[in-house]
């Protein structure tokens, strides 16, 4: 289920004194079952880049593929789309409306044309796969946590299985156990379910532990496209974009100008703690003997 981006441009109030080149000459594709970050400053074109993947917006210029298939050529069914492509807001909490837990998540396998038993049962599905169980299922959305709103607004989402999931700063506005349990449970659908996510962050630990591609946009360009460990190499030129480097990035460099022969790849802490034990390892069994 690839998305594939062909020399992409999107402007808004083109022609006007407001006018703004939003993403500049997008080329991408998002292959079946990848974990893709993506990442950039304020005002990069992030979030206009991911609402292009599921046809919320038109590009001015450029294709846009699902599954070989240009999602704006006559006839292309993009409501289908948007089943397949699910995209969850930042804070999709304040997207919730419906009188009880139950009846929201069961609004989109109602869209999709299923019978009520049918909603029922693929809503149930969906709130067990991020655990809300059944006593939530009659309460009001907002009695819940700001946790479980979220949980229940992504359950809305999964409830029509999507093959593409795509989060807008999923863990926006939570407290860090918040951040830890929506960031495990997405990494849990990914795993179990083989679900393509794309997830925008601001954090760099959380791309870094999670993700295994990483994009970057600057100014509506893609600045990187790679592996964390290759993207966080580059790490002075991403303090020029306004962005930084997972924390652990900074210490492993640190230690190598200090003469310590560590990964300065390393942009995990499993990864940093393996290679400094590695190193001091050696210095300790060279002290020893």
């Amino acid at each position: 289920m690839s998305i594939r981006l062909e020399n992409v441009y999107f402007t808004y109030s083109p022609g006007s004194v407001y006018e703004k080149h939003a993403i500049k000459d997008i080329c991408l594709t998002i292959n079946d079952g990848e974990f893709v970050g993506l990442i950039g400053h304020t005002g990069s074109g992030k979030s206009t880049l991911i609402q292009h993947l599921n046809a919320l917006m038109q590009p001015t210029s450029g294709k846009i593929y699902f599954n070989d298939e240009d999602i704006w050529k006559d006839g292309y069914n993009r409501r289908n789309l948007r089943f397949h492509v699910g995209l969850v807001f930042q804070y999709p909490e304040h997207q919730l409306f419906e009188s009880d837990v139950i009846t929201d998540v069961c609004f989109g396998p109602k869209n999709q044309g299923h019978t009520s038993e049918e909603c029922e049962e693929m809503a149930k599905a969906a709130l067990a796969s991020v655990g809300i169980g059944e006593k939530y299922y009659k309460k009001s959305p907002f009695e819940l946590s700001g946790g479980e709103k979220r949980r229940v607004a992504i359950a809305g989402v999964l409830a029509m299985n999507p093959d593409v999931l795509i989060m807008d700063e999923p863990t926006a506005g939570l407290d860090p156990a918040g951040r830890d349990e929506i960031l495990e449970l997405i990494a849990g659908l990914h795993r179990e379910r083989g679900i393509t996510v794309v997830l925008v962050s601001h954090s760099m630990e959380d791309v870094a532990k999670y993700v295994d591609r990483l994009i970057v946009m600057n100014d509506g360009c893609l600045a990187y496209d790679g592996t964390p460990r290759e993207v966080f190499k580059n790490y002075r030129e991403l303090e020029q974009m306004g962005l930084s480097a997972p924390q652990v990035t900074y210490l492993m460099h640190d230690l190598k100008a200090k003469g310590f022969d560590v990964d300065e790849s390393a942009s995990t802490l499993p990864e940093a703690k393996a290679s400094i034990l590695s190193v001091f390892g050696k210095h300790i069994s060279g002290t020893e003997a």
